[in-house]
């Protein structure tokens, strides 16, 4: 088979920009010194958001995937970055909640009144934008080892991020994090090893064209997916999110759960898609579905157990992560109509904007709270609305999500998988999805009827905390029901790339 060549697309230049540009800030802020870092940081924010909307902008004028080949260095020694419509859609929703969630934090760090001054403080903007550069970098990535170093240095990024306290008990969950995330990296590594070592190459278009049934690949793809599954906290092996995602401050945790979990289901669905030859990605799909399912019911159940409000939602995002693994095989597609053209695909990919919303706005809700009263105790937050009104409407919104309760992004999201479920002959599916919004409606109610609670002592609140704090909240929280306003159709934007591929074919 004559070799692939990659070709640099009009708008690919923008590509290399959203890698870059958070890089460059971080540079700058070692540069200039920790005074210089919010008003870094908030100049890269706004630049990096319009780079994602500009892409896809063009994504979308085009219709074609946009491409970049660095330095004109062809694959295997160069590197070359691409971005279909799913990816642009990841980029997008990246910049919005990173940008949300500067903003969040520079009112935070300014009500403690050590804003660019403090370790703590400079660590967070030097680390929100090596993740969010990290996080680019999965989503445009071409060739599986330099996906293991974007993967990498999203690690480093965020572990420091849930320890930025210097507590013993979130030291420890960091360092159970780490652990997680290096083996879950071994194993990747070992998987690339295996394919480098059959095919000869690690680029992504050129192994959908090579690949085919061998035991090989078949462990290779098995080390890989496990290894992702670690870094992406499924059932059973999420023991390390939990305490990571409820000790980390408000801003750090709304990054980890709606961002940095989706970055390995994003190469996870890379594998499946465009490495696995069709019979190995139908067995994968229906194993993962069946972890997904035990997902969504058993981390529902623990949710409901919760007396912490962040442990809550911490082990709510673990069951709603199980949605996205349901996906694999509602969307298998046919002859005729190939996985992207499916209900299902656009369900998961609004299940996971969605959830990304709604989470960030939680988490960040959650932190007011525990910003006014001192703590997050379910038990002891009866009233809470009356003193943040925004807040309980934060959470209450995000909660529609979770639930797939109408007009949220979240029922469109369940409504797809749903009806791909019945129409596919996936009854069991169908039913997880149902009840998973059930458990889900049990543990958001829990906190709403706190929050409209009026108990015999009215809650008093230790600090005044800024309106600003909880309008960050709100906003994400309206985004995530304004994406229930998505045709119930598949959506094209999530088709962009994935019919063909801007190669050319070179004798």
């Amino acid at each position: 088979m004559t070799p692939l060549v990659h070709t640099t697309t009009p708008g690919g230049h923008l590509l290399v920009l959203a890698v870059i540009l958070p890089v460059c800030a971080v540079l700058v802020i070692i540069a200039l010194g920790p005074r210089s870092a919010v008003r870094i940081a908030m100049v890269t924010l706004a630049a990096g958001l319009a780079v994602a909307i500009e892409i896809a902008r063009e994504l979308m004028a085009s219709e074609a995937a946009l491409s970049y080949v660095v330095g004109a260095w062809q694959p295997p020694l160069g590197i070359a970055l691409r971005a279909d419509g799913l990816a642009g859609a990841m980029l997008v929703m990246t910049a919005i909640i990173v940008v949300v969630v500067g903003l969040f934090a520079r009112a935070q760090f300014e009500l403690h009144g050590s804003a660019g001054e403090g370790r703590a403080q400079t660590t967070f903007w030097l680390m929100l934008l090596a993740l969010w550069s990290a996080l680019n970098a999965v989503f445009l990535g071409e060739d599986l080892f330099n996906l293991y170093v974007a993967l990498e240095l999203l690690t480093f990024a965020a572990v420091p991020l849930v320890c930025l306290d210097g507590r013993a008990e979130t030291v420890s969950a960091a360092f159970r994090y780490l652990l997680f995330a290096l083996v879950g990296s071994l194993l990747y590594l070992l998987g690339c090893g295996l394919i480098y070592g059959q095919y000869g190459t690690l680029d992504l278009l050129a192994l959908s064209q090579l690949t085919r049934p061998d035991p090989a690949l078949s462990a290779a793809l098995a080390l890989m997916i496990v290894g992702l599954l670690a870094k992406a906290a499924l059932f059973p092996l999420h023991l390390w999110l939990p305490p990571a995602h409820a000790g980390a401050p408000a801003p750090a945790s709304a990054v980890l759960s709606a961002l940095v979990v989706k970055a390995p289901v994003f190469l996870i669905l890379r594998l499946v898609l465009d490495v696995a030859p069709p019979q190995a990605a139908a067995i994968v799909g229906q194993l993962l579905a069946v972890l997904g399912a035990t997902s969504i019911l058993f981390c529902s159940v623990m949710a409901l157990r919760q007396a912490r409000l962040k442990l809550m939602i911490a082990y709510s995002t673990v069951a709603q992560i199980g949605y996205l693994f349901i996906v694999f095989p509602l969307a298998a597609g046919s002859a005729d109509l190939p996985p992207w053209g499916t209900i299902a695909w656009t369900g998961g990919a609004l299940q996971l904007i969605s959830h990304a919303l709604a989470k960030a706005a939680m988490f960040l809700a959650a932190g007011v709270i525990v910003e006014a009263f001192g703590h997050d105790r379910i038990a002891d937050l009866g009233g809470f609305g009356r003193v943040l009104p925004l807040s309980a409407v934060a959470l209450g919104l995000g909660g529609l999500s979770l639930m797939g309760i109408p007009p949220s992004g979240g029922f469109i999201a369940k409504c797809l998988l749903l009806t791909a479920a019945v129409i596919q002959g996936y009854p069991w599916l169908a039913a997880t999805v149902l009840a998973g919004g059930v458990l889900a409606g049990g543990y958001v109610f829990r906190v709403i009827d706190k929050a409209l609670a009026t108990p015999a002592v009215p809650i008093q609140p230790r600090r005044k905390v800024p309106r600003r704090l909880e309008y960050a909240a709100l906003t994400l929280a309206v985004a995530a029901v304004l994406l229930g306003f998505v045709p119930l159709r598949p959506f094209g934007l999530l088709q962009i790339g994935r019919g063909g591929v801007n190669l050319a074919w070179t004798p």
